[in-house]
């Protein structure tokens, strides 16, 4: 192929943000809720970490952060997100207040997003949610530092990090 016959990208209709590049807050909620309904979760949905900062960043949703709070001091967390443990403590206890906690921070009625290590607490934190009455809760994919590589190691090619969305560490 001659240099001649490559087009240059449009660059006047690129995104300018990640809120640009995603469809709006309802959308995206709806197909999370439809995959979710195809893959028989036992709540709301699952969306991609740059889904769930766009729903944030457009005040649609809230972030609730469900891991310890050792984690989040040592790792990272997103800044202005709520915080409510699943677990607990080095052993990692299943916090029994759970459920109570988030909805004293959440609400029932609100549109939450739990985000964890890899999304799998998320996961189960979202389903105990539901069954406890949120009807809008949804779980973060690949969590906050993402999933294991070949060398079991994180944020090596997916999480919340590793697509370069805001976060802090104390």
């Amino acid at each position: 192929m001659s240099e001649a016959s490559i087009e240059a990208p449009d660059v006047a209709s690129a995104p300018r943000s990640i809120a640009d590049a995603v469809p709006t807050a309802p959308a995206v909620l709806e197909a999370a809720r439809r995959r979710a309904r195809e893959e028989g979760l036992p709540y709301a949905g699952s969306l991609a970490p740059v889904d769930a900062w766009a729903l944030v960043e457009a005040g649609a949703a809230l972030l609730v952060d469900v891991r310890s709070a050792e984690e989040r001091r040592f790792v990272g967390h997103v800044p202005d997100s709520l915080h409510v443990a699943w677990m607990t403590g080095l052993s990692l206890s299943r916090n029994p207040r759970f459920v109570r906690e988030l909805e004293g921070k959440a609400g029932k009625g609100r549109v939450v997003l739990l985000l964890c290590r890899s999304g799998k607490r998320s996961a189960a934190a979202a389903e105990a949610a539901a069954k406890a009455g949120f009807t809008h809760v949804f779980n973060v994919l690949e969590g906050f530092e993402g999933d294991l590589d070949d060398r079991q190691r994180r944020g090596a090619f997916n999480g919340w990090r590793h697509a370069g969305l805001p976060w802090i560490q104390d």
